[in-house]
């Protein structure tokens, strides 16, 4: 099952002093998304597609840049703002003010509902009945999220070991995340479930905003991310290559059935 929320793990507004850093520096998701949803849940350019937990629209112009009407729904303002701005060119964007147990989309309106990197904060109870709601006949759910691989290379194991030592609440975001047994549960008939290769290369400039922008690490004006953020230089300096360092992620697809 997935972890009740807590008051320590509230999502609405635990990214609002990271916008900036979440923009630039967190990965956005591979083409190759597309080709698997057009392959085996008859995507098309003309799907009305509902993302949830929008963000700051990284998710939402993947759907877009492929000609698709798309209402990015986010509850926490300053990350709604930032999606408003970033797909402004778009005018197939929507912005909706809401939270995936309360959309306020109306009723079977959309033939996707996509999530992305947010499906862990949902009350997944209350969120299957909205979305059983706002779907039109026959519509797809999608979920899907980068996962950072841990021990890929000498730079992946001392990222992760540097979390382990300086996060607020790294491991309690981490259990939150599904299992595919229990995405199981998510699905009225079998789903689908793909894992596709992404990645991030940074100079030490990128790593440090890709770091700040986890809220489960002490914010940049918090007394402890100074020793934080040295100890990240460190790694850098060791295991940079031509002053860069790659991070390697799955991105881990999900799709069936409403």
């Amino acid at each position: 099952m997935l972890h009740a929320t807590q008051p320590d793990l509230e999502p609405t507004a635990r990214f609002s002093g990271r916008v900036l850093d979440y923009i630039r520096f967190r990965p956005s998701y591979p083409q190759a998304v597309i080709d698997v949803l057009r392959d085996h849940a008859e995507f098309s350019s003309h799907a009305v597609v509902a993302d949830i937990g929008s963000g700051t629209g990284i998710s939402a112009e993947l759907f877009l840049g492929c000609g698709n009407t798309v209402y990015g729904v986010e509850p926490n303002p300053q990350m709604r703002a930032a999606a408003e701005a970033l797909l402004s060119a778009y005018g197939a964007f929507h912005s909706v003010a809401g939270t995936a147990e309360q959309t306020n989309l109306p009723d079977a309106s959309v033939d996707y509902i996509v999530s992305c990197q947010a499906f862990h904060w949902f009350d997944r109870a209350k969120a299957q009945a909205e979305f059983r709601r706002v779907a039109r006949s026959n519509a797809w759910f999608v979920v899907m999220w980068n996962e950072r691989q841990l021990d890929a290379t000498p730079f992946l194991r001392d990222y992760e070991q540097l979390l382990q030592r300086f996060g607020t609440d790294y491991g309690a975001v981490k259990d939150r995340y599904p299992s595919t047994d229990e995405m199981q549960t998510c699905f009225s008939e079998q789903f689908h479930h793909f894992t596709l290769p992404n990645e991030q290369s940074f100079d030490f400039a990128g790593l440090r905003g890709r770091l700040l922008s986890s809220s489960y690490v002490p914010a940049e004006d918090d007394p402890r991310a100074g020793a934080m953020l040295a100890e990240l230089e460190r790694i850098f300096n060791t295991r940079q290559e031509n002053g860069r360092v790659t991070v390697l992620y799955d991105t881990l697809l999900y799709f069936g059935r409403i």
